[in-house]
């Protein structure tokens, strides 16, 4: 690698542009300064480098080096003493990311697959069409007529199988000649990833009206699922023709030295960083304004789901609808009607980019986090799935057979040893403790479990960084970008009342720290960032914390900024029924991890 003093790095995000700069001091990289501007590619505007530009102008004020050249029409490169950056990478998810339509034949098995390969592009999937998914013929054309995506994924039959059924989905498609969403001046993409022997039949039929890109089969036989090919055609593409239609890209991308890359995927390859680094099971969270990414490496294989209707402005109203107004309730340590918190996260809807001004709203839009993460992890679990040891003599399976329920989830929270937040409200949470209980709340980790989160949103700018330079991206993970929050202790199992952990502490510094707890509790103990410490943990009978129900454990565990929490509160986590006793107990836990100001939260508490 050569001599380079300034990376720039940006996010051309759907409302906000943020750019980030890193440069090398004393022989490392490191984060040196942020700069943010609204997003310009909407009317009048309707060209992203202008918002580009201005978040840019913001780093050159606070640093008082020019990064533009002197008439504003691009970033200058290379670096020298008076102006430019050594490389320029960006991601996007402006004017709505990446969308795609999912074809295939079976729900439970190609179509799963080809939708397992577009989310790991970084698409959204609007919807998954499939022969066997109930809906009548005609629904499905109109379906695919109304959506107008950017691209669509066709999968289906295994090699050597039958060609009969994934060939109709192909006509479907073709009857219902969809549009693309960013104008009529281009073919619409579609990545073929199916039956090899079908290929012919999917050519005559497609290659005159779309944009054909034929990959080997995402599902070549039952056992094996290979979405790496589609998921590289699908980039491709999107760089090829989506981007290019954009407002302002063609210009952008220009600009950059390497493709851009949808966001969700930077933050993916982000999640897959800390996998690797650490050489464990990981699940990560992008808890954006609009949606609810989540991502998974288990045992090595990467997956990322989106939930397109879960998120913090935008869409709060929809993980309202989703959750029910009761489970957003069961949060909150004070009274509350369900008009008004209807009222409330309407009023969001309607303006995004309000933030809270009162306690009372702070504790409303955690309670909102904390269900938009359990619904994202329950939607995670729907794809995250692989087949219960199907046996098969034939080569083919039939859709009857197929759609019994063939599919369980790998994702076991036992077996995640690390959980990792991004996105505005965790990051910029006014306390780091409570971007922990929010994901503590929402995800509900088993056993030992260590907490990260981003510090100032740059989790994307780095995985898109790192296809090039993966020390340097790294260096700055490592340094400047991952807050260790600490580490949860948390049995799985549940009781009336009694003791159900005991839980001692040989600390770095020689003392011993030992805590009782009982059924229902929480605690929290400090141990600085970059500390470990010795732990016995012994859960009571009924309670499992990883070596078997009643069985100590003996492991090390990580300090953080918020520490080590204890957390005997039960898996799965119930909450009392009686309306006093479970605000009585939130706020048990809301003063045991020092969550809110205490004297607030008890004149809320009053007051209602």
């Amino acid at each position: 690698m050569s001599e380079k003093n300034l990376i720039l790095v940006t996010d051309v995000g759907s409302t906000t542009t943020k750019a980030r700069l890193f440069h090398k001091t004393h022989g490392e990289w490191r984060f040196l300064v942020a700069g943010e501007a609204p997003t310009t590619v909407e009317s009048p505007y309707e060209d992203v480098t202008l918002g580009v530009k201005n978040a840019v102008r913001e780093i050159e004020e606070l640093i008082g080096h020019k990064i533009l050249c002197k008439d504003g029409s691009h970033i200058e490169k290379p670096c020298n003493d008076e102006v430019g950056v050594d490389l320029y990478c960006t991601t996007s998810s402006a004017g709505g990311g990446l969308q795609m339509i999912v074809g295939g034949v079976v729900n439970t098995m190609t179509a799963e697959s080809a939708n397992r390969a577009a989310l790991g592009a970084g698409a959204i999937v609007m919807d998954i069409i499939a022969e066997n998914d109930e809906r009548p013929i005609y629904e499905k054309i109109r379906r695919i007529r109304n959506l107008r995506p950017d691209m669509i994924m066709l999968a289906g039959g295994t090699d050597g199988g039958t060609i009969e059924r994934v060939v109709g989905i192909a006509e479907m498609i073709n009857a219902a000649q969809p549009q693309p969403r960013l104008g009529i001046d281009y073919k619409l993409p579609i990545v073929y990833a199916g039956n090899v022997n079908a290929r012919s039949y999917i050519r005559n039929l497609m290659d005159k009206e779309f944009a054909l890109k034929e990959v080997e089969n995402i599902r070549p036989s039952l056992e094996v699922e290979n979405p790496e090919p589609a998921r590289k055609a699908t980039h491709e593409l999107f760089m090829e023709h989506v981007m290019s239609h954009a407002p302002g890209y063609t210009k952008l991308m220009k600009w950059t030295d390497i493709d851009i890359m949808p966001t969700p995927a930077g933050e993916g390859l982000a999640i897959q960083l800390i996998a690797k680094t650490y050489n464990t099971n990981v699940i990560g969270v992008g808890l954006g304004g609009a949606t609810t990414n989540v991502y998974s490496v288990v045992d090595e294989q990467f997956v990322r789901s989106v939930s397109a209707n879960l998120g913090m402005s935008y869409s709060c109203c929809n993980v309202m609808k989703e959750s029910g107004v009761k489970n957003i309730l069961r949060w909150i340590p004070f009274d509350i009607s369900e008009k008004e918190i209807r009222n409330i996260l309407t009023n969001k809807m309607i303006r995004p980019t309000t933030i809270p001004h009162t306690l009372k709203e702070l504790i409303i839009e955690h309670a909102v986090a904390r269900e938009a993460l359990r619904l994202g992890l329950q939607h995670h679990k729907s794809i995250a799935t692989r087949l219960k040891g199907v046996r098969l003599e034939d080569r083919e399976i039939t859709l009857k057979r197929t759609s019994e329920s063939t599919l369980e989830t790998y994702i076991e929270m036992m077996k995640i040893k690390i959980l990792a937040g991004t996105g505005g409200l965790l990051s910029h949470a006014p306390i780091r403790i409570q971007s922990l209980s929010i994901m503590t709340d929402g995800f509900l980790p088993e056993g030992v479990t260590r907490m990260f989160q981003d510090s100032v949103f740059m989790m994307p700018h780095l995985g898109v960084l790192s296809t090039v330079h993966p020390d340097i991206a790294w260096n700055i993970f490592d340094k400047d970008c991952l807050v260790r929050l600490g580490t949860v202790i948390a049995p799985v199992g549940t009781a009336k009342e009694g003791e159900a952990l005991s839980v001692k502490l040989e600390m770095p510094d020689g003392d011993t720290i030992e805590k009782n707890l009982k059924f229902g509790e929480i605690a929290r103990i400090a141990l600085p960032e970059g500390q470990e410490a010795n732990a016995e943990i012994k859960p009571a009978r009924g309670f499992d914390v990883g070596e078997g129900t009643g069985h100590k454990l003996e492991t090390k565990v990580w300090g953080g900024v918020s520490g080590i929490i204890i957390d005997a509160r039960g898996r799965p986590l119930l909450l009392p029924d009686d309306e006093q006793e479970r605000k009585n107990k939130l706020i048990e836990w809301a003063r045991s991890l020092e969550l809110y100001p205490l004297d607030q939260l008890s004149k809320l508490s009053e007051e209602s």
